[in-house]
């Protein structure tokens, strides 16, 4: 059996496709139109609410949601399960994508896309003790790195058939990147786990304006347990979903064992987080089931539900589809209820995305998987034999 990377091969320009095309195509003019009139006219956005779906969703969800290639290096490198191999490109390719697109959405709420450059650069002007440069340097690093790291992919298959330009290029550097490729994975280790930590440090900065359900000293660890919760999950759900619509053979042990990680790492968060609600006082804030208290809840139960899934006597597809959804979701909605639900700038100010605000968000995931399927229609990013049909 077969399990090296492949390219899916088949139809690209499928309906479905079109259709991802063409919400993309309105994601784009819409973002074209935010820089013509301003954030005023193209968001809900306020001077109380300066924070809204393009951080709360495409970057602080999104990042997290993207950490597969983060949670997949962990096991494959650090602690030796090569087995696990398999798993890391299409890993890596959704953490590019993730990543690329929260950087979009970055520079869309920012403005001014084209002064980007200087972040890195102008270092004499660098704020040492802002949690957002931290995140912007790492975030910026990080998208490079990834896509250095998924190069081999690409150079593989253009040192095959690519044009000869390309292909004398692929085969001069593809032996260089493979020995280099270790430094680029080590630093690929390191920059998640800072600008994830520094994510839950961000909110920290919102003192008394967050409720005290999600305010905490511990939001650093918090948000790195749960991105790594996430990557796990969304592995998963990819490898499943890939089974699914393109009749491939899942590597199911795998993906039992990374899914049953997520779980644990889920009831972990948990305990933790009670924790820390009982000592610093603020756990009876858990019994008030007003918005804050229903939503703590609802977070807790999503965490929880994989490991009762996983608990039951076969575990087959569905059930690992239907916990990777669960705790994909519950990090979301943990993270979304930070920075959005559980945070009150004061009377009189009020949010809801506009309708522009929420077709760019969904214009630039189109996007994400739009390139995502055309890469491995094209490129040998899945690992896993195609089932022979009867």
């Amino acid at each position: 059996m077969q399990t090296h990377a492949q390219p899916l091969g088949g139809a690209l320009f499928t309906r479905a496709y079109l259709f991802l095309l063409a919400l993309g195509a309105i994601g784009i003019a819409l973002m074209i139109w935010r820089f013509a009139v301003g954030l005023g006219a193209a968001t809900g956005l306020s001077d109380g609410y300066p924070l809204g779906i393009w951080i709360a969703l495409d970057v602080v969800t999104g990042t997290a949601l993207a950490c597969g290639g983060y949670a997949v290096a962990l096991v494959v490198y650090i602690f030796n399960k090569g087995h696990y191999h398999p798993l890391v490109r299409p890993a890596i390719l959704t953490s590019a994508l993730g990543y690329t697109i929260a950087g979009t959405s970055v520079a869309v709420d920012l403005g001014r896309p084209w002064n980007m450059w200087k972040i890195p650069l102008y270092f004499w002007n660098w704020n040492l003790n802002s949690s957002l440069l931290e995140v912007a340097l790492c975030i910026m690093a990080y998208v490079f790195v990834l896509w250095i790291e998924l190069s081999p992919a690409f150079m593989e298959k253009w040192s095959v058939d690519g044009p000869p330009r390309l292909k004398r290029i692929s085969q001069r550097l593809l032996p260089i990147l493979d020995k280099a490729l270790i430094w680029i994975i080590a630093l690929g280790m390191l920059l998640p786990t800072m600008h994830q930590s520094s994510l839950g440090s961000l909110m920290m900065l919102a003192g008394p304006k967050l409720h005290p359900l999600w305010l905490t000293g511990w939001l650093p660890l918090f948000f790195l347990v749960t991105c790594l919760a996430m990557g796990y999950a969304v592995v998963v759900f990819e490898s499943v979903f890939s089974a699914i619509v393109y009749g491939r053979k899942p590597e199911f042990a795998m993906l039992r064992n990374l899914q049953k990680i997520a779980a644990w790492g889920g009831l972990f968060f948990v305990i933790i987080r009670i924790i820390d609600l009982a000592f610093s006082g603020s756990l009876h804030y858990a019994t008030t089931l007003d918005l804050y208290g229903t939503m703590f809840w609802i977070e807790n139960v999503l965490w929880l539900l994989p490991l009762a899934m996983l608990a039951g006597p076969r575990a087959n597809l569905g059930t690992l589809f239907r916990g990777a959804m669960a705790v994909a979701l519950a990090g979301a909605v943990y993270r979304f209820d930070t920075y959005l639900v559980a945070f009150n700038p004061g009377p009189g100010w009020h949010y809801f995305p506009s309708v522009p605000e929420m077709f760019i968000s969904f214009g630039l995931i189109a996007i994400e998987l739009a390139i995502y399927v055309a890469v491995v229609k094209r490129f040998p990013i899945l690992a896993a034999v195609k089932e022979k049909s009867s």
